[in-house]
């Protein structure tokens, strides 16, 4: 089976996971997490990694110190699979490994990219840990690449909603209706500088991500029954100097980010 899981102790939340991917996260018996197959997007979550954002008025092209490397759309990491490193009743980790320079077919191909293969130059190693508890679930993501290895991380969720268009979103001072995100279409709405951000419903539980090493958000959606709530690097829908450097952060070797979903 390629689908685990997840108890918290006290047996009132379970967590789905499908080869890596959050597919349900249930609160004594309320579903929190988009389904796939319902209207919005085909998945339930993924990452974003080494790049955030389109590529294609770069024609795909990312410039690094060691040459340039083509990605499509968010990255080459959602291209490859997940291998289970280990399991328990609460928890499960996953990872990811990459061989830098090794093409890897580029499933956007031929629809929606004129590119076949992708490749980063670059070896890397991308492991993703979910941790179930009575009261929230956690998702660290450790990378272990090259010294100097640049790169951006987004992880990108999607939580299901109401469809009756009556939520809305806190983020540090700042409060966003979903017409708010609806609004701003495929951009994404941009809420910078800050390492939470909380979904209000008026029915239901509501939910806060707890982010480190993030510091920022983006939310996508254009439909009114699911929302993406997306911890991010940086915000590259700048609309200028695309794929600029001051975008990337340098690897230190092992670097660690943490996602916490917290209903209440």
């Amino acid at each position: 089976m390629n689908q685990h899981v997840i108890t918290s102790p006290d047996k009132e939340s379970t967590v789905v996971i499908d080869q890596g991917e959050l597919v349900s996260y249930s609160k004594f018996g309320e579903e929190l997490i988009h389904q796939k197959g319902d209207p919005g997007w085909r998945n339930a979550d993924t990452e974003m990694f080494p790049i955030i954002g389109p590529t294609e008025a770069n024609g795909f092209i990312v410039k690094t110190e060691r040459g340039e490397a083509v990605q499509d759309q968010h990255g080459l990491l959602r291209e490859l699979s997940y291998k289970v490193v280990s399991e328990s009743d609460e928890s499960v980790t996953y990872n990811k490994t990459y061989k830098k320079n090794t093409p890897v077919k580029n499933s956007k191909y031929p629809e929606k990219s004129t590119k076949e293969m992708v490749f980063w130059p670059y070896d890397f190693s991308f492991t993703k840990i979910f941790n179930l508890t009575d009261d929230h679930l956690s998702i660290e993501f450790v990378i272990k690449g090259e010294k100097g290895m640049p790169f951006m991380l987004g992880y990108h969720p999607a939580f299901k909603l109401s469809g009756k268009n009556t939520e809305s979103f806190v983020a540090g001072m700042k409060h966003m209706t979903l017409q708010d995100i609806l609004d701003v279409g495929s951009v994404a709405f941009p809420a910078l500088n800050t390492d939470e951000v909380s979904l209000i419903k008026e029915e239901g539980y509501k939910i806060r991500l707890i982010t480190k090493g993030f510091d920022n958000f983006m939310l996508w959606t254009e439909v009114p029954n699911m929302v993406c709530i997306e911890p991010i690097t940086a915000y590259p829908y700048t609309g200028k100097n695309i794929l600029g450097k001051g975008l990337f952060k340098s690897s230190s070797g092992l670097d660690s980010f943490e996602v916490v979903i917290q209903p209440y």
